[in-house]
């Protein structure tokens, strides 16, 4: 199993969700990570972050191979790519609930839906209740107990103990 720290998940996080939602402009430079990393929404806790910060965090994606540098004819700046798909050894859909956990924390089934849709399309519960139940038997994701004034548990990644 892979252990990460919370600004490695940022980063990765961060890669996998704009690889879903702006194809266009991904893969992303340092300046790209760094702005994701750093937006006030879809965090959570809103941080900034320096291009350092985001360059260490790279570096150890990259020892890992979570991550690949590329260089793309005509650019000027390197840019990064996440490989969490294969490394994890996870689907889109499972690879969508792990990176809203890692960029917003523990969160409850219908909030995982809502909020990972945007990447992916999670078609009802019932689906995102197999993905957690297969995340959770693979020790990626781990139920919680529900939150004071709450009934719903929530879901928890394990990539980041930490975090």
């Amino acid at each position: 199993m892979i252990e990460l720290k919370p600004d490695e998940c940022r980063v990765l996080g961060v890669l996998v969700e704009k690889s879903l939602t702006t194809p266009g402009q991904y893969p992303l430079s340092i300046n790209g990570i760094v702005v994701g990393c750093s937006q006030k929404s879809n965090r959570e806790p809103v941080k900034d972050y320096s291009e350092e910060r985001v360059y260490d965090a790279i570096d150890v994606l990259c020892a890992r191979n979570l991550v690949i540098r590329t260089h793309l004819t005509g650019s000027r700046v390197p840019k990064f790519r996440h490989n969490s798909r294969e490394v994890l050894n996870v689907d889109t859909p499972q690879l969508v609930v792990l990176a809203e956990l890692l960029l917003r924390g523990p969160q409850t089934e219908g909030e995982l839906r809502g909020r990972a849709s945007r990447m992916h399309q999670l078609e009802s519960l019932d689906v995102v209740r197999t993905i957690l139940a297969d995340l959770t038997g693979r020790k990626m994701v781990r139920k919680l107990p529900p939150v004071a004034g709450s009934r719903a548990a929530c879901y928890g990644q394990l990539l980041c103990p930490d975090l």
